[in-house]
């Protein structure tokens, strides 16, 4: 039987019941569910597991009739698509070409803070992630309100009143088409005229249609700009509340700020379960998941895997001893073909940003967040969480 996450646990989000270490089983619904750090990175690498999750099934409705978004696809047209678009995140690449852009954009929102006196974090971090997901995809010809624009479409739709989910669903529609017509189709415009080292650019070459890059651009806005939104609040949550993991990070050099970012992030992943999709029979540990079988693969469990990151997995330890092969922020960036891309531009621009806000005189939290669940993707969504300085 799972047993529930220990009680002793830093985490801020309620997960619900977890079981790290649990052997793989199967529910009634007939869901392979995986908890265990080994078996859970060994089905994020097989090439014998499809993408079944962020709506898969609905986009492959479209299969045959336009070219499928990256996170859709998989084999090795997905692993080419991959190798060619690597450079855009490579730690050599952030730092010539975007770190002086998140320095600059998080000044800015630290002025915004300080200029209001007090300002709900989600927006700035909003704001910043937006901006600067925009350089790498190559949405620089927008006008103003991108961000208040993705917002919207991102929001969550779930409510217990229909006629509420259906207006939700209407606002989301219609700022996705002012999403293409005011910041996609001016890039695509200005890309069609003179190429730019940039994802538009590169999709472009590939011959893509507007309607195919448009679809690129939804899927990095939603991992590049959403994903680090709520990371960013996580983190100034968790350090708001714990003042000793404040003054390390206050103090710490980047070495030991990234190391803070990563066990928070280990902790607390973003999306905390992975779909995929058995092509094949797949042995596992006591079982065979059948070909076609959906798998549920528990990131937020298999990071407290005691195996894969030793003791007291629920506590924040940046200086924890991992098992070998074992990544700093465990499963929370994935792995395998679809490991995030852009895990290094998240952190970065995460510890730019909190490095610079925590360094506010005054700086104090008003309001603790409000927590929110995307049921869809696993993931949470924090709002309100209100500052002050001064």
């Amino acid at each position: 039987m799972p047993a529930e996450t220990p009680v002793e646990s830093h985490r801020k989000i309620a997960r619900g019941e977890l079981a790290p270490g649990c052997p793989v089983h199967a529910d009634a619904d007939g869901v392979w569910h995986v908890q265990d750090f080994a078996t859970a990175r060994a089905m994020l690498r097989s090439t014998e597991t499809r993408q079944a999750g962020f709506g898969a099934e609905n986009a492959r409705k479209l299969e045959g009739r336009m070219r499928m978004p990256v996170l859709y696809r998989d084999g090795p047209e997905h692993r080419e698509h991959r190798r060619q678009t690597a450079k855009y995140f490579t730690p050599r690449r952030v730092d010539t070409a975007y770190r002086s852009l998140m320095e600059r954009l998080a000044d800015e929102q630290c002025a915004v803070l300080r200029q209001r006196g007090e300002a709900d974090l989600s927006q700035l971090s909003f704001a910043l992630a937006v901006a600067v997901a925009g350089e790498v995809i190559g949405l620089t010809e927008s006008g103003r309100g991108m961000a208040r624009r993705l917002d919207r479409f991102f929001e969550e739709k779930a409510a217990a009143n229909r006629l509420v989910v259906l207006w939700k669903e209407i606002r989301s529609n219609a700022n996705m088409a002012l999403f293409y017509w005011l910041d996609v189709r001016p890039a695509i415009r200005a890309r069609r005229r003179e190429r730019r080292d940039d994802l538009i650019s590169h999709l472009l070459g590939e011959g893509c249609s507007n309607s195919e890059i448009l679809g690129e651009c939804v899927t990095f806005a939603a991992a590049g700009m959403v994903t680090t939104r709520e990371f960013i609040t996580l983190v100034a949550w968790h350090l708001f509340t714990d003042e000793g993991l404040r003054a390390a990070y206050a103090e710490g050099d980047e070495k030991q700020r990234v190391a803070i970012l990563h066990e928070i992030l280990r902790l607390e992943p973003v999306v905390a379960n992975l779909a995929r999709r058995a092509t094949a029979d797949l042995p596992v540990p006591g079982a065979v998941i059948p070909a076609g079988a959906r798998i549920d693969i528990g990131v937020a469990a298999a990071n407290m895997d005691p195996g894969a990151v030793g003791a007291d997995a629920g506590q924040v330890c940046p200086a924890r001893p991992l098992a070998d092969g074992v990544a700093d922020a465990g499963l929370s960036f994935g792995d395998g073909p679809h490991r995030c891309p852009g895990a290094y531009i998240a952190i970065q621009e995460t510890d730019i940003f909190l490095r610079k806000l925590f360094a506010e005189p005054g700086l104090r939290m008003v309001t603790a967040p409000t927590v929110g669940i995307r049921a869809e993707i696993a993931s949470y969504e924090l709002t309100r969480m209100r500052l002050a300085v001064g």
